[in-house]
């Protein structure tokens, strides 16, 4: 079995408006004559890839801890979606899917979506962005789901290279599993967005144009990577 890290580095990663950012000292060096390399490290439990407990929303509600870890192992299903879940996007989602949901992308996940993540029993919800719901009002999706102890991860990132393999096509028919086929990406992506791919279609674009009229692509214009994007 492959073991994938897809948390985000902690001291480069966007840190949740007003929070404190990680800080990272240099207390002891072998280079300045120490005796050892020894560094402090300063930093609240919500930078970086984390899990939100009850606890972050409820009172009285469990902490991290006292979490149920069956939760957090076993088969995820893993969606790209950008924009905001709704009702209908998670029936189609889950179905019999696993109890594990994995969003790739910008995706918010509303209150009418966690509403039916708790109908359909969903266990775990992770995401890319910084929060489990809308980012400048997320309480009341925190408090549908970590009412039912759903556990949240927040701040996953999943680079992969090429030939990774990025899951399984599950086949069912009549809720019966009737087989199975790995899924391996085409290219690597360390990290894609919207103007991404409308670069790469654009590039793309003109390749083809340049091959048909010209027989060649020598004399190609591509859409370059600039400081600002």
């Amino acid at each position: 079995m492959k073991i994938y890290d897809i948390s985000q580095e902690l001291f480069g990663c966007c840190v949740f408006p007003g929070d404190p950012a990680p800080e990272k000292e240099r207390v002891l060096s072998i280079a300045d004559g120490d005796a050892c390399n020894l560094t402090k490290l300063s930093m609240c439990a919500h930078n970086g890839t984390h899990l939100d407990a009850p606890f972050h929303f409820y009172k009285d509600g469990k902490t991290v801890d006292q979490l149920d870890l069956s939760k957090v192992i076993g088969e995820a299903k893993v969606v790209s979606f950008d924009g905001d879940l709704t009702e209908q996007d998670i029936d189609r989602i889950c179905g019999d899917a696993p109890k594990r949901l994995l969003l790739k992308g910008k995706a918010v996940v509303t209150l009418e979506a966690a509403k039916a993540m708790n109908r359909h029993g969903i266990c775990l919800v992770g995401v890319e962005s910084q929060t489990v719901g809308p980012e400048d009002s997320p309480r009341e999706v925190h408090l549908e789901l970590l009412e039912k102890e759903v556990v949240l991860y927040e701040k996953l990132q999943a680079p992969v290279s090429e030939n990774d393999p990025a899951g399984e096509a599950v086949y069912r028919l009549n809720g019966k599993e009737i087989g199975r086929v790995q899924i391996l990406t085409a290219e690597p992506c360390e990290k894609a967005g919207f103007f991404h791919y409308l670069k790469k279609a654009w590039n793309r674009y003109r390749n083809l144009c340049y091959d048909k009229k010209n027989g060649s692509t020598e004399t190609e214009t591509v859409w370059e990577e600039t400081e600002n994007g």
